[in-house]
């Protein structure tokens, strides 16, 4: 099969590349997928995307009439995907269901750490000569009560580690998760009650149109005071302003960030030559207890095998039986 890889980054390409044992074609390209760049993928039988492609009606309609046939998302899900539109035209779409939970659940913890025990400032501090403590001051984790909206495998293995520090874990989801349940202490509760109970709050939901804006100024308003907010989950769970205000007024102690609403224009991005016009985000990444990450949390050498394992698979799937077990419905 012949694939046009789009929005190719030097950190997924060798694996890519890896994954491919010379059974397809691939084509990379550092051009992200949108109406100006669809002609690119003239003659190609399949077109493979990230999360920062554009594959809208019109994107879609042009890449039919290009030929290409198969869509192979290199991630779980991508909101810039008209997938009905893409059915409608009999090309098949097929996503990355599941990669290494641990990924993003220590990177998770990384953030939690990192922000309550003040690393980044004490290396600035270092950095300048300057060994004062004052501003360093954290709090032990053993004792304290972790948050965790969505118990799926990223959320369980989130779970695990936070337990492993002596944490009481609470959780929100719609559906308990037993296994977790027989394996450690863990209480299910309503989201407010979460909310109010939590020193740590990490999100770790699946993404649906319908969990727009879990966090506004309603649920940070039931927040206890002081709490540590992590979100590497989907940029959409919560409202920018709102957060803004939360922790302007004092209500979060600190947020870590791997993913934001309007991240599709930053992220993945070098901005040094082209500043960031988004007042937003500026204003968030300005204060001294936010730390972002830029979709960071699933950068590790296991998980962008098993992205590109799975990708490969599905191309292979198509070649051989016409089908994929990972298709998008």
């Amino acid at each position: 099969m012949k694939v046009l890889v789009y929005s190719i980054f030097g950190f997924d390409k060798p694996f890519m590349e890896k994954s491919a044992h010379g059974n397809h074609e691939l084509v990379f390209t550092e051009q992200h997928l949108n109406e100006n760049t669809a002609h690119l993928a003239q003659g190609f039988d399949a077109v493979s995307l990230f999360t920062s492609d554009v594959a809208s009606e019109t994107v879609l309609q042009k890449l039919y009439t290009c030929g290409v046939k198969y869509i192979a998302l290199r991630a779980v899900h991508s909101d810039l995907i008209d997938v009905p539109r893409a059915k409608s035209l009999a090309m098949k779409v097929a996503n990355v269901p599941v990669y290494s939970p641990y990924s993003v659940a220590e990177h998770a913890v990384g953030l939690v750490l990192a922000l309550n025990r003040k690393l980044v400032l004490g290396q600035r501090l270092m950095h300048i000569g300057d060994y004062r403590m004052d501003h360093l001051v954290g709090f032990d984790l053993h004792g304290k009560t972790v948050g965790i909206i969505g118990t799926g495998k990223i959320g369980a293995a989130f779970a695990r580690i936070m337990h492993g520090f002596g944490c009481k874990i609470i959780a929100f989801d719609i559906e308990e998760n037993k296994e977790l349940r027989n394996e450690l202490p863990i209480f299910y509760k309503t989201l407010e009650e979460v909310c109010a109970l939590s020193d740590v709050l990490s999100i770790h939901a699946f993404w649906n149109d319908s969990s727009k804006y879990m966090f506004d100024k309603n649920t940070f308003s039931l927040c206890k005071k002081g709490m540590i907010f992590i979100n590497t989950a989907h940029g959409k769970f919560v409202n920018t302003d709102d957060l803004i205000e939360a922790l302007d007024n004092k209500i979060l102690a600190a947020v870590g960030l791997d993913v934001y609403e309007k991240e599709n224009s930053i992220f993945f991005q070098d901005h040094t030559e082209a500043p960031i016009t988004d007042t937003l985000f500026l204003k968030l990444r300005s204060y001294p207890n936010v730390m972002f990450t830029g979709n960071q949390g699933f950068l590790t050498n296991e998980t962008l095998a098993g992205i590109a394992h799975t990708t490969i698979a599905n191309l292979n799937a198509w070649t051989y039986n016409g089908i994929s077990e990972n298709e998008i419905s």
